[in-house]
């Protein structure tokens, strides 16, 4: 693993004190903090640069229902997932599977996957993608994406350079609706 002799003085990146050879510490309040328009969004914790390539790490908040990430996969990285509160669905492979809040996801390389808040829920997640790509531009524009202020297709001739590589969404739409529209079944029972 490659030592952390120091890093890069931006927000997001383990700016700050103390800087030891070795470790990388990012204190509270240094982070970026991208918002999505429903209410959650990213903190950029730490990019891959700052770690020699190790690693890259965010934090994302998603608002009630809100999607992540649509259908997906990283040719190069295994992305963890730990689920710090709330419900997320997670589009694994085709199957649909929801994990609440301790719970723990790891995705291999090549494995297609999506993920959003479960429907009436939020979430809060940490994400880690190892080894690291420096993608804190990404993120930066699916949040104007988010917002309307870019084309979505604006990412598409980035999918290398950050290692996404975007695949069709029908199947995720369908397994989010139905497992919606059982949520909302289900809190029609429960009503007086």
């Amino acid at each position: 693993m490659s030592r952390y002799a120091h890093a890069p003085d931006h927000p997001g990146a383990g700016g700050g004190s103390p800087r030891t050879p070795g470790a990388l510490v990012v204190p509270p309040g240094t982070t970026e903090h991208v918002p999505l328009p429903h209410g959650g969004g990213f903190d950029l914790l730490v990019d891959a640069t700052a770690t020699g390539g190790a690693l890259g790490a965010n934090r994302l908040t998603l608002g009630e229902g809100a999607d992540g990430a649509g259908p997906h996969h990283h040719a190069r990285s295994t992305e963890l997932f730990h689920v710090l509160d709330g419900t997320v669905d997670f589009f694994l492979d085709g199957e649909l599977v929801t994990v609440g809040r301790g719970g723990l996801v790891v995705v291999a390389p090549g494995t297609p996957h999506a993920f959003g808040a479960a429907a009436g829920d939020t979430a809060d997640l940490l994400v880690v993608l190892a080894p690291g790509v420096d993608r804190f531009d990404y993120f930066r524009t699916l949040g104007r994406v988010q917002h309307g202020l870019e084309p979505f297709d604006s990412l598409l001739p980035q999918q290398d350079r950050y290692d996404v590589h975007f695949l069709d969404g029908a199947d995720w739409r369908a397994a989010r609706a139905a497992a919606s529209g059982g949520v909302q079944r289900a809190k029609a029972r429960r009503a007086p």
